[in-house]
């Protein structure tokens, strides 16, 4: 069965090492709160918000040894309201049985799902 969980990180700056630190440890988070192995995931796919020019998300994460899985990065679309220095994920996963995926919003970026953190 293939599911997926999704994840989000406000970044401090628009400078490589922010966006590397920030997307190892979305990821991390991501694999830890759903307890899920290396060889269940299928593929990542990040989106970022327009400011971050500096370093791509999937290239940040290659760095981390996740060169097995196909990873995709795309661009948020310039929207009114957006907030700044956003990387979004969705993460693919193989699971034997349906779980109850956890969703991870870090540093800010819970302000995208009130709905998860009232």
């Amino acid at each position: 069965m293939v599911q997926a969980v999704r994840g989000a990180i406000q970044v401090e700056k628009d400078e490589p090492s922010f966006i590397e630190s920030g997307v190892q440890r979305m990821i991390e988070e991501v694999i830890k709160k759903n307890s899920l192995e290396y060889e269940d995931l299928i593929s990542i796919q990040f989106s970022i918000t327009p400011d971050l020019q500096s370093k791509n998300p999937a290239a940040a994460l290659r760095i981390e040894g996740f060169s097995t899985i196909p990873l995709f990065c795309s661009a948020e679309p310039q929207c009114d309201g957006m907030l700044p220095r956003m990387i979004r994920t969705i993460v693919m996963f193989n699971t034997t049985t349906k779980i109850d995926v956890t969703p991870v919003y870090l540093d800010g970026a819970e302000k995208l799902r009130p709905d998860l953190f009232e």
